[in-house]
């Protein structure tokens, strides 16, 4: 495995050129403390709240997307993926209004961008942890693109924007890509790899030193998995919140959704929470938390 060798970027106000041409030609990018520590806590603080909320009223799907449940380290409930996130929660709802996130809409260019905040799974929380049982320790190897096709629409052009809430070194695991691979043909996009079953290292995978406060950048058709850290407890723990741009159709999610199959098959590896509190209507709970 190589370690990611670009240049150091930070993204002050706006995409540049040079930002654009390394995405262009590796079909990824990484910046450098795109936020500071304090509005790095208060992300965090929202994301607890919006986790103490979905436990105490026992959501176990948002706009058909289920949550997948864990336990922390010291034994409490953990919600380790949290789509829509920000339906319920107006810090992270704001932070979706930065204008350098939406500039990075320019990476899909020529296509016509935006960002997803009601489309695909919204904005994404993961919690990755190793304890006794965590049910979310690594992901296997992927691209974002045949979500689109069980969806019923061809595939295309996205970018998956993380903001990474702890610090991950190389050596904890974390992210790993498969440079200019945004560029392969449809059938090495589906078939290159066993989707997610898939584990194993690639000699031409490349990962991320990754500080709290970075943002990394990769184009949806590139092949990504996250290995999983070496190390049990409070250092294997790292947060990272997920944010689509996309393109095409303005394809909404609602209360109503159906469950998408993908997910449906991903939930027979996961796990139900059994600390069920008080059931209230999904609706009602957005209203209240805004």
């Amino acid at each position: 495995m190589k370690t990611n060798h670009q240049p150091v970027f930070r993204l002050e106000k706006t995409v540049t050129n040079e930002h654009l041409a390394w995405f262009q030609q590796h079909g990824f990018i990484q910046f450098k403390n795109f936020i500071d520590q304090d509005t790095l806590h208060q992300l965090l603080e929202a994301v607890n709240q919006v986790q103490r909320l979905l436990l105490r009223n026992d959501i176990q799907k948002i706009n058909g997307v289920p949550l997948k449940f864990g336990t922390d380290i010291d034994g409490s409930p953990l919600i380790q993926r949290i789509a829509f996130a920000s339906q319920y929660s107006n810090v992270l709802r704001e932070f979706l209004r930065d204008p350098r996130l939406q500039s990075l809409i320019s990476l899909l260019g020529p296509y016509d961008g935006r960002i997803g905040e009601n489309e695909k799974d919204g904005l994404v929380v993961n919690h990755y942890v190793n304890s006794d049982h965590s049910q979310f320790r690594q992901l296997g190897w992927h691209t974002d693109s045949p979500r689109d096709l069980f969806l019923g629409s061809r595939i295309m052009p996205m970018l998956n924007v993380g903001l990474h809430l702890d610090n991950c070194p190389i050596d904890n695991g974390g992210l790993r890509v498969l440079p200019g691979t945004h560029k392969q043909s449809l059938f090495r996009l589906l078939f290159r790899k066993k989707y997610f079953i898939d584990h194993h290292p690639d000699k031409k995978e490349v990962g991320f030193n990754i500080q709290a406060g970075d943002l990394t950048i990769h184009d949806g058709r590139l092949w990504h998995r996250v290995q999983q850290s070496p190390n049990n407890g409070e250092a294997s723990r790292r947060r990272v919140m997920y944010i689509p741009i996309i393109t095409g159709a303005y394809q909404p999610k609602h209360t109503a959704s159906p469950t998408p199959f993908y997910h449906k098959l991903a939930s027979l590896y996961g796990g139900k929470p059994q600390w069920a509190a008080v059931k209230t209507p999904q609706e009602e709970l957005i209203k209240s938390s805004n």
